[in-house]
């Protein structure tokens, strides 16, 4: 790890990296992260992503972040849906109908060909190494770093599977100083989520009758399970019900994902954290873009008088 720059540094002489770390929907706080640095008078010489913070550090770097904002802001369930390619292959998703459509809406050049160095972590499932992707093209960099285990399909590159980089560096402050940031900004998304998911259920009869618009996709399916569980005699009523199969997915991400971050960043430490407050975000959320960024944004406010602090030197 290279040492946290000079304090007698002049801040324009500082080459200044953006480590956008992962946490699926959670990770469109990253464009109000970067709004609200840029309308600081803050722009980033090295952008490096992990997972979701690939794929926007990726449209960050090639221009296309007005374009991915006004995007995600216009998303909704129905639409989120709609990228679903199901597989009953090693992951529930393929992944291929959500990088099409930004292979042909926003980024498909060569790494090497962007405006600034662009760096994107992704994990090698048989060696359980770090795979730095800095080369190659954008798209299939960020469809590697993505593919997190159980839900996308793994990626092969180079005659190795590649999964989601979260596993083994989730805010990727390392690959920013090896390619040359003399200080980091990092954002780490999952900050504060430990336990949050597994919110209490009320058990219910699983009926038609009982179902509202505000009932989500894992409600429906732990309600079909309850009705064929009771059809063969198995009668849960006596106590809680279990969490959902999600919420439990959701809740063994954000558990490996927080203490690899911890255990990454106190060996490699960043100069600033960032850290959007989104513990009440499922891993699915990707239509509740809006609330995001705009945490992000908060985020950013709360950093910025340590932040210019280092830049100043102080």
């Amino acid at each position: 790890m290279n040492p946290s720059p000079s304090h007698n540094a002049p801040a324009a002489a500082l080459r200044i990296g953006l480590a956008l770390g992962g946490g699926s929907a959670r990770g469109w706080a990253h464009i109000g992260v970067i709004r609200a640095l840029a309308d600081a008078g803050i722009e980033p010489d090295i952008v490096c992503g992990t997972s979701i913070g690939a794929l926007v550090g990726a449209a960050y770097v090639d221009g296309d972040l007005d374009q991915l904002e006004t995007w995600v802001r216009g998303l909704r369930l129905q639409t989120v849906v709609s990228f679903l390619d199901f597989s009953l292959g090693s992951g529930l998703i393929k992944g291929d109908r959500l990088i099409e459509f930004f292979r042909s809406h926003f980024v498909d050049r060569d790494i090497r060909e962007l405006e600034r160095p662009f760096g994107a972590v992704a994990t090698d499932l048989q060696r359980g190494r770090e795979v730095w992707l800095r080369e190659g093209r954008v798209t299939d960099a960020v469809r590697a770093s993505i593919a997190l285990p159980g839900l996308f399909t793994p990626v092969r590159r180079d005659g190795s599977w590649l999964v989601d980089g979260g596993l083994v560096n989730p805010v990727p402050v390392s690959l920013c100083r090896a390619m040359g940031a003399d200080l980091v900004i990092a954002v780490d998304l999952n900050a504060d989520l430990l336990g949050r998911h597994l919110r209490p259920r009320p058990a219910k009869a699983a009926s038609a009758r009982d179902s509202d618009r505000s009932e989500t996709l894992t409600d429906a399916v732990m309600a079909r399970i309850q009705t064929g569980m009771a059809q063969l005699g198995i009668n849960h009523d006596d106590g809680p019900r279990p969490p959902a199969m999600l919420d439990v997915l959701a809740s063994s991400i954000n558990i490996m994902q927080v203490l690899i971050t911890r255990s990454r960043l106190a060996g490699e430490p960043a100069d600033v954290m960032i850290t959007p407050l989104l513990a009440d975000f499922d891993l699915m959320d990707f239509h509740q873009g809006s609330i995001a960024i705009e945490a992000g944004r908060r985020a950013v406010e709360f950093a910025l008088p340590q932040l210019q602090a280092r830049l100043n030197g102080v």
